[in-house]
């Protein structure tokens, strides 16, 4: 089953930063656009971050505009990137990231139920606490 993989979650302290992953192995991620979702405790999964399938356009959640940078690897087609800046103990969450071969404004992608998205990982934890 074509899955995607996400890694770099951990444990970081406030203002801290982490760079999350997102694989793929069986398919090229260059041909998707991808979106990064996460879901903290109690509440619903929410779309933070959408880079379209050149790099070319990106968007971010309000609460993550300014602190959270996703990037395209330029040699490896088959990796994205979170870059995670200023973290605030609200921006704890399981992060999954995911994968959209319709294409479509990224924001509109960020905006879509997770279940209608093409391929998804299992998510990766990231606690922030001091």
């Amino acid at each position: 089953q074509l899955q995607l993989v996400e890694s770099g979650g951990g444990l970081v302290q406030p203002g801290g930063s982490l760079r999350l992953s997102c694989a793929a192995s069986e398919f090229t991620l260059a041909n998707y656009h991808i979106g990064w979702f996460r879901q903290a405790p109690g509440k619903e999964r929410e779309g933070v971050s959408c880079i379209s399938s050149n790099g070319a356009s990106t968007y971010y959640a309000d609460a993550v505009k300014g602190r959270f940078t996703a990037s395209r690897d330029s040699v490896d087609k088959n990796t994205v990137y979170l870059q995670m800046n200023s973290l605030k103990p609200e921006d704890t969450a399981v992060y999954y990231c995911a994968a959209l071969g319709r294409f479509t404004e990224v924001q509109a992608m960020c905006g879509m139920p997770f279940y209608q998205m093409d391929y998804c990982g299992k998510g990766t934890l990231v606690t922030v606490s001091p």
